[in-house]
């Protein structure tokens, strides 16, 4: 990390340092609503998703857009970073509910994780490994290891799921229909 970085890291969200907060930049490549953003597990790059059918990745350091990548076939809606380099995991709003292991590098799928059968809407990567909760209209969530296809759990609830992992990973909330959140250990 850059030292730069490092002392931002460290400082307090005190009500003054937030006021004083200022646009550094400003993106224009989507054209249509953002859906999701997220940060790269070292902080150095952003992802974003649009109704645009488009995923934009965005290097923080230098404050300048790295790459576009459309997903005119399968549209995106939430998107995230994995663990490994230059990869993420995306729900979709075309064809059908699966959720796509993206190459970003190279713009090739490398692994689609199908179940769900209604919009997915919540995504969490662990912090620690490479797997991932998924939750959907369809009231279910459902644990995945990145490196299979297979689901390796999956939790039937009565409404619309939420979900987190904590941040060693060792346990996840589920939320379901805003009224009641669960806890389960990995």
């Amino acid at each position: 990390m850059t030292e730069r970085f490092e002392k931002t890291a460290k400082m307090k969200l005190v009500d003054n340092v937030v006021k004083s907060f200022k646009v550094a930049k400003i993106f224009r490549q989507n054209t249509n609503k953002i859906n999701c953003i997220d940060f790269s597990p070292d902080g150095m790059n952003i992802v974003s998703s649009s109704e645009d059918d488009q995923i934009v990745i965005y290097d923080c350091e230098k404050g300048c857009q790295v790459r576009t990548i459309n997903s005119k076939k399968y549209g995106v809606e939430l998107i995230l970073f994995t663990h490994a380099k230059n990869t993420a995991i995306h729900s979709s709003t075309k064809i059908d509910d699966t959720i796509r292991y993206l190459s970003l590098h190279d713009n090739k799928y490398i692994r689609y994780f199908p179940g769900h059968t209604k919009k997915v809407v919540t995504l969490s990567m662990a912090p620690t490994d490479d797997l991932f909760l998924s939750g959907s209209m369809d009231k279910s969530l459902r644990l995945w290891d990145i490196r299979s296809p297979n689901c390796h759990g999956l939790m039937h609830l009565s409404g619309r799921p939420v979900a987190a992992f904590d941040p060693e990973g060792l346990i996840f909330a589920a939320g379901i229909n805003s009224e009641v959140i669960k806890l389960k250990g990995m």
